[in-house]
């Protein structure tokens, strides 16, 4: 089974940018769609972007649309959340997760249910 380890996270400013990392170990991971989620204190989880498995397709969360970018390089087993602009509203543990299916599905990609491998998080924390 595939394995997750997010790295990047930290403390910025308002406005400044991250890039958050997830390495991937195991089988099959370049046959599935990957996704970030996040998590603030006292929140539920919820969706923050998704990528197909060949990276043509992506899917955003409004609150990400025009400020963040998912992306993955299957030669190296990871895949990216590009961070930018961002406000302290984004602090929370960003998660990695797994998708099994091969098809791009949008409906799938949004609906943490159907992941069934997560990493344990990396903070990310937004200064105002």
């Amino acid at each position: 089974q595939v394995q997750l380890e997010e790295s990047g996270g930290g403390l910025v400013q308002a406005g400044d940018s991250l890039t958050l990392s997830c390495a991937a170990s195991g089988s099959a991971f370049i046959f599935s769609m990957m996704g970030w989620f996040r998590q603030a204190p006292g929140k539920e989880r919820v969706f923050v972007a998704a990528i197909s498995a060949s990276g043509s397709d992506t899917s955003y969360a409004d609150s990400a649309k025009g400020r963040f970018t998912i992306s993955r390089d299957n030669a190296k087993n990871k895949i990216f959340l590009q961070m930018d602009t961002l406000r302290p509203g984004d602090t929370a543990v960003y998660l990695c997760a797994r998708n099994p299916r091969t098809y791009w599905s949008p409906s799938s990609a949004v609906n943490s249910a159907h992941y069934d491998t997560w990493g344990q998080g990396t903070q990310v924390t937004v200064s105002s």
